[in-house]
């Protein structure tokens, strides 16, 4: 079960868009990332690549946990508020929650849900 202060770390990471630190540094070397219910990628490089090559197509990007998290012995669950700007201008928010498998420190396996609607990008202001 990872400590508070493990999680507060790892929310605190997340939120100042060190999502590959994040990674290398809370993620088991054979995790399991899955997004709603696709195949699993397996192993912290791939997942370390993965984020490479989403946070090239992007100009910026907001992360922001929604309080409270939910912690059960070694599974965990945070809401993610996402705000994604595209190179072009246009944006996407994302509500994802997060369903976590702890190992100690690290963690093991991890399930994204979200509604893929979320993804189709919106024009920017103005």
């Amino acid at each position: 079960m990872p400590s508070v202060e493990t999680l507060n770390r790892f929310v605190a990471r997340v939120e100042a868009n060190a999502h590959i630190e994040a990674v290398e540094e809370f993620y088991a070397e054979d995790s399991s990332v899955r997004e709603n219910q696709t195949e699993p990628r397996v192993g912290r490089d791939l997942h370390i690549a993965n984020e490479q090559r989403f946070l090239s197509r992007l100009k910026s990007l907001t992360s922001k946990c929604v309080r409270p998290i939910f912690v059960s012995e070694d599974f965990v669950v945070i809401r993610w508020n996402f705000t994604l700007e595209l190179h072009d201008g246009s944006f996407v928010m994302m509500d994802e929650l997060t369903y976590q498998r702890w190992e100690g420190e690290r963690i093991a396996e991890e399930t994204f849900f979200f509604d893929p609607a979320q993804r189709v990008p919106r024009p920017r202001a103005g």
